[in-house]
């Protein structure tokens, strides 16, 4: 009598699942990487902000708030120690927020080689803009570093301590204003879109909070896009000089 044939063990086994990517590679991952490093920058940019509107209480208190950064922790930290922690955290978000941007926008493309036939109605005109705006601002970082900070390009002659007289010389060049204010409309729209992309990704948004959200994301773009705007805009009115 034939025996009936036995299973392969081999074949009945459940395929072994395939391994989790880690955190990094992942798009929720980096786009909670770009998420946090957002937050970060936003932080940063509220309280520069505020620091930037002490220019309009005179060159003594703008200077003197330019002299209490380098001095910021003392006597714990030695000169200019939480100044560059503080720079050295926000380069990292940069980075990060650079890196992780770039690359789901290379992975978005893979997924989808062919653009659209028919642009997606609802996209605003922030969303559109994201990408370039994101690259307006990091040459515009540059230019900033090397206009105010190290006095490279700064125009006239760079006043080591005497961050008011800089400001002024700067405002002072058509140039000037225009590299700012071009890349401080380009933060604002930056600001809206980011500020909204983060809450969803840090599962922050919900169907009954977006309408706070949305005015969120407009009040801190517009507050800090007139903030920044209005030191160039007194400077060539006459206000601060």
């Amino acid at each position: 009598m034939a025996l009936a044939p036995t299973r392969d063990r081999t074949a009945a086994r459940p395929p072994s699942p395939i391994p989790s990517r880690g955190f990094w590679s992942s798009t929720l991952g980096k786009k909670t990487v770009m998420a946090v490093s957002g937050l970060i920058m936003l932080g940063y940019l509220v309280a520069h902000v505020a620091g930037n509107l002490k220019v309009f209480f005179g060159p003594e208190e703008f200077n003197a708030y330019g002299h209490w950064l380098r001095v910021m922790g003392a006597p714990v930290l030695h000169h200019e120690w939480a100044l560059w922690l503080v720079r050295i955290v926000l380069l990292a978000a940069v980075a990060a927020h650079a890196v992780s941007a770039y690359q789901l926008s290379r992975r978005d493309l893979k997924a989808r080689p062919t653009a659209y036939v028919h642009r997606r109605r609802r996209a605003s005109y922030a969303t559109r803009t994201m990408r370039w705006g994101g690259v307006i601002l990091a040459l515009f970082i540059v230019w900033h570093i090397l206009d105010l900070t190290t006095g490279t390009v700064h125009p006239g002659g760079f006043e080591e301590g005497k961050p008011y007289q800089n400001v002024v010389d700067t405002f002072s060049t058509w140039y000037g204003d225009v590299v700012y204010i071009v890349a401080m409309l380009s933060l604002g729209l930056h600001v809206r879109h980011g500020f909204w992309s983060a809450a969803q990704t840090l599962g922050v948004g919900s169907a009954r909070r977006e309408r706070l959200l949305k005015v969120l994301a407009n009040t801190l773009a517009l507050v800090l896009t007139a903030g920044f705007v209005s030191v160039p805009v007194a400077v060539m009115t006459g206000v601060v000089s």
